[in-house]
């Protein structure tokens, strides 16, 4: 073992180390991801609903659009109740406070009324009492809700037996509860607390709390009571852990067992939403009475009575992403004890999610530092999906929630650690040899060099390319007055400044030819729209150069600005592997080369820095170009129209610009025909060109000299392009 293996297995093990204290630590964020996670396995599988002896009697809006608005007074409650109890619901659950006075009872309406005889009052009905005989002798469940204020404690209905150690104090703790109406306290079968998700941060109900503690005593939720009055059962009987107090493991509700976390928790394992669970209000309370269909719903049901009106505010998310009303999941813990379909979270399912992070990053240590990151990659997603299906077989065939997220992201993070670290000092040798390269190869000729077979043989291939010369104004005066150290400082700044611009552009440097640069687009990988790519880096060039002059970047002050020609043009050429078998270059050849550096050395006669050809401009749609003439290049036997470029597509679309364009065609025009408007039109340009671009008032004064010559050129008689 090397020093450097030994290094990276001391980091990768401390690595994971720190995710596995991380884990055994449960942060929020960790608890979060996993309970997105166990919603997903719901969503992909959902408890199938069956169509069992529960129904939701749901105050919706076409209950009060039939019946008024809510809240309803009481005696018509009452008669809700009478009907349900005449339809054999086996027990009626009301997921509704009564902890006020009914304020549209008669008697409390006529006390607002001042000077009303109080015999009389007393003798008028209250809603309340009618209410309180209707639920006497019915199993009838009422919910009170938590309060923070005051001290009041419901009366609680049932025993309690427990098994183990007491589990008391296990679940969430109540401060204090609504105060129900007496009358109606004194008649009910019944009382359960209503909150789904006391405490919770969470707006998706997940699990829900089966009992409250006050610390003395257990509190059973509505659900549960509901269920115990359904089967008359007096007791519930509550398994806690043998040897260690305060906790759950389950709960007896007559005939039914289900399984809780260790604070009394019942994990739901809900179903979509299903129209089949409710029942219209306005239905029980027809004026003709319930029909036969609505009856045989009722009948040996347990009734929970809710709303789903949206402006009554009781809605709530599940584990599948719907919005239901919070009564339907009261009902669906019903449902769901009795189906004996349960989804529950073994206590000893943090230990295993632990050590599986640390035995599995264990090894992703070893096989990463002394095989390969592509062997450990292939052992991580091995594990990868031994922990999807272990924990989704887990679930789907005995409800059992196991984390998969945690081992996952914690053996990516190792993976990532222990191979970074590897790739960093391990493999330097590797890099050193890849990053000498890289001073001398374009990054894209490196990429095909690495990743394409044959590369590096000889040969190339005919390809349309943008070729691009650039070289620096009066270099020959200016090396004169430099000692050859300042002369090659002098070229380092100006052409590693330049020549970042074609990297950045997609393109390929060639080579630099003393003061000059060549490159080209389009080789060896294809470049879309390389024409206007190149443009654009010549434009760049232009302003880098315009800042460092500004800047003084070559120390000869004002007394000397740094200039240069650059130009391009669009053709045919051979590119690839160019020389000998021991020693070769990735170069262009060909028509194309020849007349994109002829066209950088008319910059001069032009009076312009960037000039291209009439093949290149008619690619440069959108840019702002003006037309240089037809101008002799050396070893051409004809004349070649060029162009020169002013600026980009902001510019052209300038106000500026198109004055000068406009100007700029009747010139050419009136150059070419002689006209006496040639003075006039070149005067109009003159005045214009400073405000578009530095260097066109020259680009005009050439134009001027040689404008007694233009028609000539123009129609390829003369070579007189005197400049």
């Amino acid at each position: 073992m090397t020093r450097a293996q030994q290094v990276g297995v001391i980091i990768g093990l401390a690595v994971v180390a720190a995710l596995t204290l991380l884990r055994a630590s449960d942060p929020p964020l960790l608890r979060q991801a996993r309970d997105v996670t166990f919603d997903e396995y719901q969503r992909i599988a959902p408890r199938a609903y069956e169509n069992m002896p529960v129904r939701v009697v749901d105050i919706d809006e076409a209950s009060l659009r039939e019946f008024g608005q809510w809240p309803w007074p009481r005696n018509r409650i009452a008669e809700l109740v009478e009907r349900l109890s005449a339809m054999g619901a086996s027990a009626i659950a009301f997921d509704i406070l009564f902890a006020e006075p009914d304020r549209l009872s008669p008697r409390n309406v006529v006390k607002e009324i001042e000077g009303f005889d109080s015999a009389l009052i007393e003798k008028l009905p209250d809603n309340d009492e009618i209410l309180a005989q209707a639920i006497a002798g019915k199993p009838v469940v009422l919910g009170f809700g938590l309060s923070n204020e005051g001290n009041y404690r419901p009366p609680v209905m049932a025993g309690f037996a427990f098994t183990g150690e007491s589990p008391v104090n296990a679940p969430p703790h109540i401060a204090a509860a609504t105060p129900l109406r007496p009358q109606l306290e004194a008649n009910a079968s019944g009382l359960g607390h209503i909150s789904l998700n006391p405490g919770s941060s969470s707006a998706v109900v997940r699990a829900v709390p089966l009992f409250l503690t006050d610390g003395e005593q257990l509190y059973p939720n509505l659900a549960m009571e509901a269920l115990r009055v359904a089967q008359g059962a007096s007791t519930y009987v509550i398994a806690g852990a043998p040897d260690a107090p305060d906790i759950m493991t389950l709960v007896k509700n007559g005939e039914f067992v289900a399984p809780v976390t260790a604070t009394g928790e019942l994990w739901l394992y809900v179903t979509p939403d299903m129209a089949a669970r409710y029942v219209s209000a306005g239905k029980i309370l027809a004026p003709d009475g319930p029909s036969p269909e609505v009856a045989a719903a009722i009948e040996g049901s347990i009734v929970f009575v809710g709303t789903s009106a949206a402006g009554l505010q009781d809605i709530r998310v599940t584990a599948l992403g719907q919005n239901v009303p919070g009564v339907s999941l009261h009902a669906q813990i019903v449902e769901q004890i009795l189906s004996g379909r349960f989804l529950s979270r073994p206590d000893w399912a943090d230990g295993v999610e632990i050590l599986s992070i640390a035995v599995a990053g264990t090894l992703l240590v070893l096989v990463t530092t002394f095989v390969s990151p592509a062997v450990a990659l292939a052992f991580g997603l091995m594990i990868t999906a031994l922990a999807l299906v272990a924990s989704w077989l887990a679930f789907y065939l005995a409800g059992m929630l196991f984390d998969p997220l945690a081992p996952i992201v914690s053996g990516s993070i190792t993976h990532f650690v222990v191979t970074a670290f590897r790739f960093l000092v391990t493999d330097r040798e590797r890099r050193e040899v890849r990053r000498a390269f890289g001073h001398y190869l374009s990054p894209s000729l490196l990429y095909r060099i690495e990743h394409t077979r044959d590369a590096l043989r000889l040969g190339g291939d005919d390809r349309e390319l943008t070729v691009m010369f650039v070289d620096v104004r009066n270099f020959t005066e200016i090396s004169e007055r430099l000692t050859p150290t300042e002369v090659v400082g002098f070229l380092n700044t100006l052409l590693d400044a330049l020549s970042r611009h074609v990297l950045s552009n997609e393109g390929t440097l060639d080579k630099f030819i003393g003061d000059s640069i060549m490159a080209f687009w389009n080789a060896p990988v294809d470049v879309a729209d390389h024409a206007k790519k190149s443009a654009r880096t010549a434009l760049a060039m232009r302003e880098t150069l315009t800042q460092l002059n500004a800047d003084n970047a070559f120390g000869f002050g004002e007394a000397q600005k740094v200039g240069i020609g650059v130009g391009f043009h669009t053709g045919i050429a051979c590119v690839g592997n160019m020389g000998a078998e021991a020693r070769f270059n990735y170069s262009a050849i060909g028509d194309a080369v020849n007349v994109a550096a002829r066209i950088e050395s008319s910059c001069k006669d032009v009076g312009f820095d960037i000039l291209v050809s009439e093949d290149t401009a008619q690619l440069l749609s959108g840019f702002a170009l003006l037309e240089a003439g037809m101008l002799p290049l050396k070893g051409k036997s004809t004349r070649t129209r060029l162009f020169v470029v002013v600026g980009d597509e902001q510019v052209a679309a300038s106000p500026e610009f198109a004055e000068l364009q406009e100007i700029h065609g009747r010139l050419v025009e009136a150059l070419g025909s002689r006209s006496p408007a040639t003075r006039r039109l070149l005067n109009a340009a003159r005045l214009r060109a400073p405000m578009i671009a530095a260097g066109l008032l020259e680009f005009y004064e050439r134009i001027s000299r040689r404008s007694h010559h233009f028609r000539e050129e123009a129609t390829g008689k003369s070579e007189d392009v005197a400049g």
